[in-house]
């Protein structure tokens, strides 16, 4: 009887252990609400998800839709989770376990309102300003697509007529509507207060300052804030290699500026841009990799390596 070597050994019981992983954990559902800073992010994962021998399926979902999609088994995992301006969205099903945070995968982050800095020089550098020059704004606050949880919270605030905002007004649109009014607004110098956050290429794009002084709302410190990776309920726990892989996955403000550069001055698509900088990351896949595999149980870093070795 021919005797098996330790290697072949270890192989055996590595390919054992990773063919328990079901069928179903091959295709990894993401969710992608139109933000730039996500669509940097889902690249990325993608291309390592594929090199692993996964099919990433990217679905276009508003936020509130992707939480009800991760609650019903729909959306695997999502890389968005913005907090504490998605706290009263989020809280609830992280407490009744339909959804499960796997790692903050961009801490440091900012998420709060801003104006252009000519507006900050004027005097406006805090919630409190605001209501001091309502009529330079014209009473209105810009934000993005209707029912995102930032949203929600500003009209909260508005309701409340917090920091004397009194007779003010929202208006939804999308990230890039937002966006386009201002730059109209910058064209000419007029005064515009928005919801702005980094990393994003807004902050190349513009001169902006972050407004101080909100406790309740989007938080101190000029809305510091933590990117979350969240799940469905039981993901890591079916999907134990490429869970592993979402819990090690984590991003830096330079790493999604430099995509979004790319995309901008390069013209290039997001995944090339996701890829060039993968390129010249490389310890990126050191850290990402650290235990996971294929999904056919072969070396997980290896594989992406030799992806990206590929013209």
């Amino acid at each position: 009887m021919k005797r098996f070597t330790l290697a072949a050994f270890l192989a055996v019981i590595n390919w054992s252990v990773h063919a328990a992983e079901p069928e179903a954990c091959r295709v990894v559902r993401m969710a992608d609400p139109g933000w730039t800073d996500i669509g940097a992010t889902n690249a990325l994962s993608g291309i390592v998800l594929e090199a692993l021998g996964y099919e990433q399926k990217v679905l276009p979902l508003s936020v509130p839709i992707s939480y009800a999609g991760l609650q019903k088994g729909q959306v695997d995992v999502f890389l968005g989770n913005w907090m504490p301006a998605q706290k009263p969205l989020v809280t609830p099903l992280l407490q009744s376990g339909a959804i499960e945070t796997l790692r903050a995968n961009l801490p440091g982050a900012k998420f709060t309102l801003a104006v252009p800095d000519y507006v900050a020089r004027a005097g406006v550098r805090t919630f409190s300003d605001l209501a001091k020059h309502a009529d330079k704004f014209d009473r209105k606050i810009y934000g993005i697509e209707s029912g995102a949880p930032a949203n929600q919270t500003i009209k909260k605030m508005l309701a409340a007529k917090s920091y004397g905002l009194t007779g003010w007004t929202l208006v939804e649109s999308s990230e890039q509507g937002m966006l386009s009014q201002v730059a109209r607004k910058n064209r000419g110098q007029q005064w515009i207060v928005f919801l702005a956050w980094e990393p994003h290429q807004m902050n190349n794009n513009f001169k902006l300052v972050y407004l101080d002084g909100d406790e309740q709302y989007f938080g101190p410190h000029y809305g510091s804030a933590s990117v979350n990776t969240v799940a469905r309920r039981g993901y890591r726990a079916a999907c134990t290699n490429v869970g592993k892989l979402f819990a090690q996955v984590e991003f830096t403000a330079a790493l999604e500026h430099a995509i979004m550069a790319d995309m901008l001055d390069k013209k290039q698509t997001t995944r090339a841009a996701a890829l060039r900088q993968l390129h010249a990351r490389p310890e990126l896949i050191h850290a990402w990799l650290a235990g996971v595999t294929t999904r056919s149980g072969a070396d997980g870093a290896a594989a992406v390596r030799a992806r990206l070795a590929q013209p």
